[in-house]
């Protein structure tokens, strides 16, 4: 038996609301017995009920108390005697049907208050997916029509683009530098760079006559190629990319010079 199956089949909760026939009933403890999956589900279906009820439960209407005992205070009057034996007792409870109609209303409660929380997550389950799935959709077009912003700008003939070689031995840190003097954007392509320890950044520069312009901080991971809006310049002589401190607000740190490009335009 997938005992997955047996417990989303619905036998849990006919179990714990008493609807089970008798074969069910042994057979679903017996199995109890053996899997502790199937426990776990039933408390927690108890327990979930249980808080359902209280979170749900109202002050009884004016009168109901009154009622209730003046019926308890007739069903008791049918015998006086101190020692009741079980054959009474059974004579009792079958002679009251004020008592089968509470329980059937407790059942009903029960069985109508499941429903409802069973369809009630269901709903707010169907409506969070939908919300995560429109969202993914918004940023997914937003990332789309940026790419094809980049794309269009980097295209113009009018656009400089200025090769980064490695200034440290082995040349590994290489990328490309897209500039458009009339604009002032500057987009970088990072092509290889390694990946710097979390303390660390690298940063991008504009030598204008000799003087750095910062144009920004930017991480890479996993080697792969990025596509990075760093920030505007109209003027620059050559283009340069620095390892500095994460968040670095000071100079450029030349002995950690990765890259090196000269700008012509």
């Amino acid at each position: 038996m997938n005992i997955k199956d047996y417990i989303s089949s619905g036998v849990v909760e006919s179990y714990v609301l008493g609807l089970s026939t008798e074969d069910d009933k042994q057979e679903f403890e017996q199995l109890c017995a053996r899997h502790p999956e199937l426990v776990a589900a039933r408390n927690e279906f108890e327990i979930a009920l249980e808080k359902r009820l209280f979170n749900e439960a109202s002050t009884p209407a004016s009168g109901i108390k009154s009622r209730i005992m003046e019926a308890i205070r007739q069903d008791t009057s049918v015998n006086q005697t101190p020692i009741i034996t079980m054959e009474n007792r059974n004579n009792v409870r079958n002679s009251s049907p004020m008592r089968w109609i509470a329980v059937a209303a407790v059942i009903l409660l029960l069985v109508s208050a499941y429903f409802a929380f069973n369809f009630y997550t269901r709903n707010k389950d169907l409506e969070m997916e939908l919300a995560r799935s429109r969202n993914a959709e918004t940023e997914m077009n937003d990332k789309m029509k940026k790419l094809e912003d980049e794309t269009r700008i980097m295209s113009d003939p009018n656009v400089a683009v200025v090769n980064m070689v490695g200034t440290q031995a082995p040349a590994k840190a290489t990328a490309n530098v897209y500039w458009d003097s009339t604009s002032s954007n500057v987009f970088l392509v990072v092509k290889n760079m390694p990946q710097l320890p979390s303390e660390k950044q690298y940063q991008l520069w504009a030598l204008i006559d000799g003087q750095p312009k910062d144009l920004g901080l930017f991480d890479v991971g996993d080697n792969k190629k990025l596509i990075l809006k760093m920030k505007n310049t109209q003027k620059a002589d050559a283009f340069a990319i620095t390892i500095e401190t994460r968040g670095n607000t000071g100079g450029p740190t030349l002995e950690q010079m990765q890259s090196h490009g000269k700008a012509s335009l």
